[in-house]
């Protein structure tokens, strides 16, 4: 249900993302974390709203905590939400579930911004409203 709190995304980890030492990159929970926002954002209809608004959203920071090692042929679970909306700029948040276990936690923050000018432009109330509809929430117990 894209307009739950908590969007869920399960993968099972590929070959490809295990590094010398015989567990995932750091790298890619980053690529991870783009990845679930963009699923969760396009199923409560954002790829229209940006398209209409003319505007993309950039990453400025990301920030990710790994409490566990994660290897090839696990299932992990990817959770996203939505912590909060600002003029120009919005917090998500990530949890990452193996065998019901956080390994790791994260977070973005992104920054709405003008498409052509590449300058911050304000949230559009309609997008925070869509956002709000779907229950922003702080981080998970």
């Amino acid at each position: 249900d894209p307009y739950s709190a908590v969007y869920e995304h399960s993968i099972t980890v590929p070959a490809e993302v295990i590094d010398e030492h015989g567990h995932v990159n750091n790298v890619a929970y980053v690529q991870w974390m783009q990845d679930v926002a963009t699923l969760h954002f396009e199923a409560m209809g954002g790829a229209e709203m940006m398209t209409a608004h003319g505007a993309v959203w950039v990453a400025r920071s990301h920030q990710i905590e790994y409490l566990r090692p994660v290897f090839e042929g696990d299932e992990l679970v990817m959770r996203t939400w939505i912590a909060t909306t600002e003029r120009v700029k919005s917090l998500r948040r990530y949890e990452f579930v193996v065998d019901g276990k956080t390994i790791a936690r994260g977070e973005t923050e992104w920054v709405f911004v003008d498409a052509e000018s590449g300058r911050p432009k304000r949230i559009p109330e309609e997008m925070k409203e869509t956002v709000q509809k779907q229950g922003m929430r702080g981080p998970l117990p």
